[in-house]
């Protein structure tokens, strides 16, 4: 879409096409290496230790990304469940732990990601940060680009003449949104791996809901 025309958009399209743009160009920043190491991860997982489990971290909107994709790692034949939950059980040697923190700072994560690390569980962090104290911790990181700096401008029209293009998303937003659609990757990537149709995951999804 041309300037002009995003321009003359309402700013809640305005948006949704800045994050849709980052998202994007989130793909190329990605390190494929990485990627590649947690689906492997998950994978042998899946392949050598189906009676495992996988518990899956996050504190708020993250929190909420990451019930997402445990939902779909419970559609693929995993043991996936939630940290926070009341029925999730212990985990253990040969169990994984999957750790979601734009930060890689949040207290609460990153004590939990230490527990799980105590207990001999592979840790799989997605960040921003590398080096933040969950990435240094973590068997497996996959940076997820996210934002890294508050705009001290909020008029869209004086950030684009000042050439400022960080988008119009609070907070974490942009890195819960891309961990969101990276996820999403993932589970495309673990279904054609473990040779799983969307039948397989129909059979499995909830047959009882309000």
């Amino acid at each position: 879409m041309h300037s002009s025309q995003v321009l003359n958009l309402p700013l809640s399209m305005k948006t949704m096409y800045d994050i849709a743009e980052f998202v994007i160009r989130s793909v190329e920043m990605i390190n494929p290496q990485q990627v590649e190491k947690m689906v492997e991860l998950l994978v042998d997982f899946y392949n050598t230790n189906k009676s495992g489990k996988v518990l899956v971290m996050g504190a708020g909107r993250s929190g909420l990304v990451g019930r997402a994709f445990a939902m779909r790692l419970l559609h693929l034949g995993y043991n996936a469940y939630v940290l926070g939950e009341t029925i999730v059980p212990a985990i253990g040697q040969r169990d994984i732990a999957i750790a979601i923190s734009g930060s890689g700072r949040t207290k609460l994560i990153l004590t939990a990601a230490e527990a799980a690390k105590e207990a001999k569980a592979s840790l799989i962090a997605l960040t921003s940060y590398y080096d933040s104290p969950l990435g240094k911790i973590a068997d497996v990181v996959v940076e997820i680009p996210g934002r890294t700096k508050y705009s001290m401008n909020e008029d869209y029209f004086a950030r684009q003449i000042l050439g400022i293009t960080e988008p119009l998303a609070p907070l974490g937003t942009l890195f819960e949104d891309t961990a969101q659609i990276f996820l999403d990757g993932i589970v495309a990537e673990l279904m054609m791996r473990l040779k799983k149709t969307e039948e397989d995951l129909r059979l499995v999804h909830a047959n009882i809901e309000l």
